[in-house]
């Protein structure tokens, strides 16, 4: 089963901390959001594999939207 990570706020990507085929645990940072000139970790909720990464570093993302894809475990 597969499943979305999506960003917590509303930022700038500022670097990808996975690649697609890392097996990851339950709150694995998968990336870092800069938002307000903060930087926000984005950390997964589940344990898996990344099978798709939806975003790339130095784009705008909104509150809600998927950033990457998991495969569950």
């Amino acid at each position: 089963m597969a499943a979305n990570i999506k960003a917590h706020i509303t930022g700038t990507v500022w670097k990808i901390e996975v690649a697609v085929g890392d097996t990851i645990a339950e709150g694995t940072v998968v990336m870092i959001l800069e938002s307000m000139k903060m930087e926000m970790p984005v950390e997964s909720d589940d344990a898996g594999r990344i099978t798709e990464i939806l975003v790339k570093e130095g784009q705008a993302v909104k509150e809600g939207e998927p950033v990457a894809t998991i495969e569950l475990d």
